[in-house]
């Protein structure tokens, strides 16, 4: 069963095999933002393991991944679930899938980024790749803890939430 905290907001971050990106992500907010946020992951089609290098890479940074599992999204939409209030997703191809009913209207934006598993090459190429990714998620998840979100109607929340999306995409090309 999945553990929920009424107290703070709750986030999913989406991905199809949720396996590194999403997993990175979850761990990311659960540890900068664990005073207002409660941070979850899921796929449309979980892998059933998290990868081995963003385990490896969130134990090098102080992260404890022994809660880190490779899960259905089909798991938030049963009821009993989490009251979702955001969903992110971090891959295009989940972001271009139809998604289950979400209980409640939590906003929803697309936070694309590379999927670092695809890495070809030598494991120091992988790590790079998955630091990169790392790194690129931190920096979207840091804007959006700084987000007045108390203070926005839904509307203008939505649209901050795209916009941190679309302004570091762009600056990464």
């Amino acid at each position: 069963m999945i553990q929920a905290d009424i107290a703070k907001r709750h986030v999913l971050f989406l991905c199809t095999h949720n396996s590194a990106r999403s997993l990175l992500a979850e761990a990311i907010l659960n540890d900068l933002g664990a005073n207002r946020f409660v941070a979850f992951s899921a796929g449309s089609q979980p892998s059933g393991l998290p990868n081995p290098y963003a385990l490896e890479l969130l134990a090098s940074r102080g992260t404890d991944t022994s809660a880190l599992r490779s899960k259905s999204w089909d798991e938030f939409a049963q009821p009993g679930a989490p009251r979702i209030d955001f969903i992110f997703t971090v891959c295009d191809n989940a972001a271009g899938e139809t998604c289950p009913i979400w209980p409640g209207h939590p906003a929803k934006a697309h936070w694309g980024v590379p999927d670092p598993s695809q890495t070809q090459g030598t494991p120091d190429d992988i790590r790079k790749a998955f630091v990169q990714t790392y790194l690129q998620l931190r920096a979207r998840i840091e804007w959006f803890l700084d987000l007045p979100l108390e203070k926005l109607d839904p509307v203008a929340a939505q649209q901050q939430l795209q916009e941190i999306g679309n302004r570091l995409r762009a600056k990464e090309a």
